[in-house]
């Protein structure tokens, strides 16, 4: 932590505002704020966009702390903030990290090359974990600003730094060579990737190599005889320690031989003979281990123990997306890298689940953008690699790759010049069975072939009132003090109404904080643009993953959970990952316990991991007043547990424990935070008539037919008819959510303004109304089944539930259509 007058005069920077706040974090992303009252925000200004555009926000939302290059903001208009004013946010935030890094003497273990960083700075961590107190890169972390946040994270616990670094162009290397500052430099290999901005390899590896001014001891494959040759001359006075499978390496690798799902590797390293099994098969995999091996000697591990570690190496996360697809398909969904190593790697995983799945392959591949290599060249490769892979359809999207077609030998192959042709011919495709491979570069916009390919259409509607929705929120928001924040909850795809419009909207309304019930949910929205925290309520053991790739914030509940995430976390190196604690205070569903508290808190203070961001409970009864007194018990108890973490800890915890009827009931009791739920469409514990219905589920007349007295409509006879009847069919059943306890006139629909009752048993796709009574009704009509004029508590009152059950239970096949008023 360091005061932000230490900040200012590191970097050269103009300091307006109190020299004596602290900051302990560094945020250049906005959506990624966690905790505001110990950051700094760096404004920085891309060609996209420009960081200071959200510093009014950010300031909303309690952040004190800022670095800019704009003088023409009006400081006064920030009361109580700082500002470093510097020439180069960027330029600022590379020499404040550089300087953070000169005050540590530990050893810092640099990674460079095209491919395969991250895997070997994640297999290092597994390797070295149980030696050192390890700070690394989070995830990819490795461009001009990954690695200074990376660096950052670098404390007086720190006992090896391991960090991977990236370039794209010339110049970059040297910016960040001392913000790493190796004492040991291992460059993985030297290959295609961000090629377009070198005029050769051989610049690229001069560029990379930069890396290692001032390194004692530089890792390498040896037999690249242009890296060989770059590293022995542009470091003569390194030690090196070298692989390769010729002669001359340092680590001589004699043989090499595959069982299963495992290579036995026979080397030589200082005149011995070793053997080393590791659980991989790929060449790439085998490479990657070998420069661990390296590194592990570099580092004065016996080879015995490097021999024992290596068996256990844990394969590291692809970043691919799998989903469900229509007809029986799988889609995966890959856009991470262009390249084609990656593809190579994307193919072997298509591969790997078209056989496991008894499916055909299908690559839809886009233009493969800045290789830097000649289209010819490139996409003959690509070939190859389609035939060797043994992909059984190829769909190519774009103008170089259609140029190219003769180079496919494959039967089935398509050319498209863009996206939006292949959509007007994507139904002449019938895909079925098959695993489909999409892996297209951002601007040829893959999600609209996999919106398309998941895509499940029915007629019925569910309409929802955006600005009814706003108009209820604000309603909640008036009980609130100044300060106060609110969080929406809009998990089980916002109670049935759509997550990612509704949280669109709540977002842009000034919502603090978004709830839902798994990571998929939380992905979901942050794929969509919503960068406001995402609180996960039920995290499930094995999407830790997807909680840090998407930046969402786990509830946690129980010690195993706590320490399944601080494990996770430690895994990737990532620390004080926010998460907010659960108390149970009479519920008796999930949390903590009093008698917990302070083993709580020994866990919370014996890591870094993970940080409570907030602690909260959940009220049972606040709707009802018969519960009051309960209702006040948990409150209290609520206040004594929260009060105790609170005490225990330096920094700012929020609490909160309000609901939707709480907010109403118990305004007295809003803490820092509430949390509103049912009451965003209209629901009220004082039946206030400030609230409107947001939601209408509707459909239409399919067919309407004149029904004899004495005869019956639906299965199993149950609709009997006592008068000659008008019978409508509408396309809703309960295969889209609607009750089968609505059936035989115990339910009811709004037609033309008149009530029709529901006749028969409610089918799957289908169910029957009597329109006897409605007047001038024809075929194609609308049918209110919920909403203005026929609202959803009715309904719930009709089945004996509640209305978040009605709402919630819609199935997703029934389309979500969106107005405001």
């Amino acid at each position: 932590m360091y005061k932000i007058s230490e900040i200012a005069e590191m970097v050269g920077g103009r300091l307006v505002g109190d020299p004596d706040v602290c900051v302990r974090r560094l945020l250049m992303d906005s959506r990624l704020l966690f905790f505001p009252e110990e950051t700094m925000f760096v404004a920085i200004k891309s060609v996209r966009d420009d960081g200071h555009n959200y510093i009014e926000d950010l300031y909303r939302r309690n952040v004190r702390c800022f670095m800019v290059s704009q003088e023409l903001l009006d400081f006064k208009q920030f009361a109580g903030a700082c500002f470093v004013v510097v020439k180069d946010t960027v330029a600022a935030l590379q020499r404040l990290t550089a300087a953070h890094r000169s005050r540590f003497n530990v050893p810092v273990i640099g990674i460079t090359g095209s491919n395969g960083k991250t895997i070997v700075k994640e297999w290092l961590y597994q390797l070295l974990h149980e030696d050192y107190r390890i700070t690394r890169s989070p995830r990819s972390y490795n461009s001009q600003i990954g690695v200074p946040l990376s660096v950052w994270e670098m404390d007086e616990e720190t006992q090896l730094g391991i960090f991977e670094v990236g370039i794209s162009k010339v110049g970059e290397m040297e910016n960040l060579a001392p913000i790493v500052a190796p004492s040991i430099g291992v460059f993985i290999n030297l290959g295609e990737a961000h090629q377009q901005n070198f005029s050769s390899l051989k610049q690229k590896c001069i560029e990379k190599m930069k890396l290692f001014v001032g390194c004692g001891t530089i890792i390498y494959g040896k037999d690249d005889k242009l890296v060989d040759i770059c590293a022995q001359q542009m470091h003569p006075n390194a030690r090196f320690i070298t692989y390769g499978r010729q002669s001359g390496a340092s680590l001589q690798v004699l043989d090499e031989v595959v069982k299963g799902n495992a290579t036995t590797i026979t080397y030589q390293y200082e005149k011995k003979r070793y053997e080393v099994v590791v659980p991989f098969t790929d060449y790439a995999s085998i490479d990657n281990a070998l420069h661990c091996i390296c590194v592990l000697f570099a580092m004065g591990l016996p080879a015995d123990k490097i021999n024992s570690r290596m068996a256990d190496l844990e394969s590291v996360a692809m970043r691919m997306e799998v989903k469900d697809g229509e007809k029986d398909c799988l889609l995966i969904n890959d856009s991470y890298n262009s390249d084609i190593n990656s593809l190579g790697i994307a193919l072997d995983f298509l591969s790997q689940q078209a056989t496991a799945k008894k499916m055909r392959k299908t690559l839809i591949l886009s233009d493969i953008l800045q290789t830097g290599k000649e289209p010819d060249e490139l996409y003959c490769g690509v070939a190859e690699l389609v035939e060797e892979k043994g992909v059984d359809r190829f769909i190519g999207i774009g103008h170089d790759i259609s140029a190219h077609e003769k180079c496919f030998n494959i039967p089935e192959k398509s050319f498209f010049p863009d996206t939006e042709s292949f959509m007007h011919h994507i139904d002449a495709f019938p895909f079925e069975n098959e695993a489909i491979l999409l892996k297209g570069s951002r601007k040829f916009r893959f999600e609209t072939i996999t919106d398309k390919l998941a895509k499940v259409v029915h007629e019925t509607v569910l309409e929802v009132n955006l600005s009814a929705l706003v108009n209820n929120f604000n309603y909640f928001r008036s009980f609130l003090k100044p300060g106060t924040k609110m969080m929406s909850m809009v998990k089980a795809n916002a109670y049935g109404s759509g997550d990612i419009e509704v949280a669109r909207t709540l977002q842009q309304n000034g919502c603090d904080y978004l709830a839902v019930a798994v990571a998929d949910e939380g992905a979901v929205l942050r794929s969509e643009g919503i960068h406001i925290p995402i609180v996960v309520m039920n995290p499930e053991p094995n999407s830790f993953y997807k909680i840090f790739e998407y930046n969402l914030e786990p509830e946690v509940y129980s010690f195993a959970l706590l320490n399944r995430m601080i494990s996770e976390a430690s895994k990737l190196g990532i620390t004080d990952y926010p998460i907010h604690l659960k108390l149970d205070t009479g519920m008796h569903r999930l949390g903590f316990e009093k008698k917990d508290l302070d083993e709580l808190i020994n866990v919370l203070k014996s890591q870094k991991c993970v940080k409570p961001r907030s602690v909260f409970s959940h009220l049972f009864g606040s709707d009802d007043a018969a519960f009051d007194d309960y209702t006040k018990k948990q409150i209290a108890l609520f206040t004594e547990m929260k009060d105790k973490i609170f005490q225990a800890f330096p920094y700012k915890i929020m609490a909160h424990i309000l609901n939707s009827a709480g907010i109403e009931r118990f305004s007295d009791y809003q803490f820092d935070m509430v949390r509103l739920g049912i009451g965003h469409y209209g629901m009220s514990a004082v039946d206030s008539n400030r609230l409107e219905e947001v939601c209408t589920l509707k459909t239409n007349i399919l067919q309407i037919r004149k029904v004899p007295a004495s005869e019956t409509v639906g299965y199993s006879r149950k609709g009997v008819l006592t008068r000659d009847s008008i019978i409508g069919a509408i396309p809703i059943g309960y295969a889209d959510g609607f009750n089968r306890k609505l059936g035989n006139r115990n339910g009811k629909v709004l037609v033309n303004g008149c009530f029709a009752p529901i006749v028969g048993n409610i089918c799957m796709d289908v169910c029957m109304i009597d329109l006897t009574d409605v007047p001038n009704v024809k075929e194609g009509d609308s049918v209110i089944l919920f909403g203005k004029g026929h609202p959803i508590q009715g309904v719930a009152d009709t089945l004996g539930t509640i209305s978040y059950e009605v709402l919630a239970g819609i199935s997703k096949r029934v389309k979500r259509v969106y107005y405001r008023e």
